[in-house]
């Protein structure tokens, strides 16, 4: 097959075949006079964080509904087939993709011989033009999307080559020919398909369902004291950072439906932990604005009415927050206090991933306030910050799976901001 595949690709970092991937991936299939033939484009899981998200804009709840690469090998390899790889500096997602192959066990004919760049190719046809791709675009009135988004990347870099072949580059740049004939006969290995579908920007939206959503509407007999003050606890770990990650929507629903646990009961359970909220906020005499938008802010992640909400707040006294339901929690369970999360000097904590702040500045802070910042994640270790919560990196699911909370740089941010309040028990409230 003749023509181009005009590509871009957002990834984790700057350097393929080290510790940076491919983390999303968009091929626009060109024939041999410029017209768009066909589009592709997915997310790709790069197994790791997602390193410079601020640019790329890519979430972590999204990313990991995305296949991997492996899985996608089979269909990039059948749009690649036969045509002439583009790109907009095309040696840096030349040798991304090529380093992708390679991970899988493939050697693919991409080489600089079969590839096109269409930065270097405007600058011979337009010297005076900007070479980035959003200066060529806005020069040649090309328009450009979403910046950083695969598919609007490879979109405008297509209509740029349709420009470009339209404005003789065939004769312009030396041996144009060759390296579209090169590509063509060029054979490649058969890899096979897995069936994997793309996944597009957005998907978590979709797909990350509130963990109540998920549950049986309510079981006949009561929770005990332990799975409440386990649950509690879970919950006020997913709270640290006033933020619900989808990881943690995982891990309270996952730990519902192993104890049988119905919406009901954990409706019941968000109210006391609302009423506990509540108790603290008025401990001084004070409720001040911030105090309540931060309730109002908790009880809208735990999907509490907001009038239910204002009248635990109003009237937080341990019994409103324990209403009479046929699968009612006992007794025995209504009277235990509620359990926060909490910090102390000396406690470990374990920085991931790409973050707005440069993480010495974060460590620096952390030193500050009498926590020490530790390379690696074990059992000893309290909080995990990472840039995204979501986040894919070895440290995160390591956290995970040891059950230590991981937050936001907000939610450290917040957390800091608790270290300078002591509670009464000598602990440094963290929420």
């Amino acid at each position: 097959m003749t023509g181009y595949a005009v590509v871009d690709v957002e990834t984790t970092g700057l350097f393929p075949g080290g510790q940076d991937r491919i983390a999303e991936i968009a091929i626009v299939q060109v024939d041999s006079d410029g017209q768009i033939e066909d589009t592709w484009a997915t997310l790709v899981n790069p197994g790791r964080d997602l390193g410079p998200q601020q640019i790329h804009g890519i979430s972590a709840s999204d990313a990991r509904h995305a296949p991997t690469f492996d899985d996608i090998a089979g269909p990039v390899a059948e749009l690649l087939r036969g045509r002439t790889f583009v790109a907009h500096n095309a040696q840096f997602d030349r040798r991304f993709v090529w380093h992708a192959f390679a991970a899988t066990g493939y050697d693919v004919p991409l080489i600089a011989p079969t590839t096109l760049c269409t930065m270097r190719t405007g600058a011979q046809l337009f010297p005076t033009a900007p070479r980035s791709l959003a200066g060529a675009c806005f020069h040649h009135g090309v328009t450009l999307g979403s910046a950083h988004e695969a598919l609007s990347d490879a979109s405008a870099a297509a209509e740029l080559l349709r420009i470009y072949l339209a404005g003789g580059a065939r004769h312009v740049v030396p041996g144009w020919d060759d390296v579209v004939e090169l590509a063509a006969t060029t054979p490649w290995p058969l890899i096979p398909a897995t069936g994997a579908a793309p996944i597009r920007r957005g998907v978590a939206t979709e797909r990350d369902t509130h963990f109540l959503a998920r549950l049986a509407a309510a079981r006949t007999f009561p929770i005990t004291t332990w799975e409440k003050e386990e649950y509690l606890e879970l919950v006020d770990r997913a709270l640290l950072d006033r933020h619900i990650s989808a990881r943690e929507h995982d891990q309270l629903a996952a730990f519902c439906v192993q104890l049988g646990m119905g919406r009901d009961e954990a409706d019941a359970l968000h109210r006391e932990y609302l009423a506990g909220l509540a108790a603290v906020a008025w401990a001084d005499g004070v409720l001040t604005p911030v105090e309540v938008a931060d309730f109002q802010a908790v009880a809208a992640m735990l999907e509490v009415p907001a009038d239910d909400a204002q009248r635990i707040l109003e009237h937080p006294a341990p019994t409103s927050s324990a209403p009479t339901t046929a699968a009612a929690i006992d007794a025995e369970t209504s009277s235990s206090p509620l359990s926060r999360f909490a910090l102390r000097p000396g406690d470990l904590v374990v920085f991931t991933g790409a973050m707005d702040e440069p993480r010495d500045v974060w460590e620096r802070r952390a030193g500050a306030a009498g926590l020490v910042a530790h390379p690696a994640v074990t059992k000893k270790v309290r909080l995990v910050v990472a840039a995204d919560p979501d986040s894919m990196s070895g440290k995160a699911r390591k956290a995970e799976s040891y059950g230590i909370p991981v937050v936001s740089e907000a939610g450290f941010a917040r957390v800091l901001d608790g270290l300078a309040r002591p509670t009464a028990a000598g602990a440094i409230a963290a929420g």
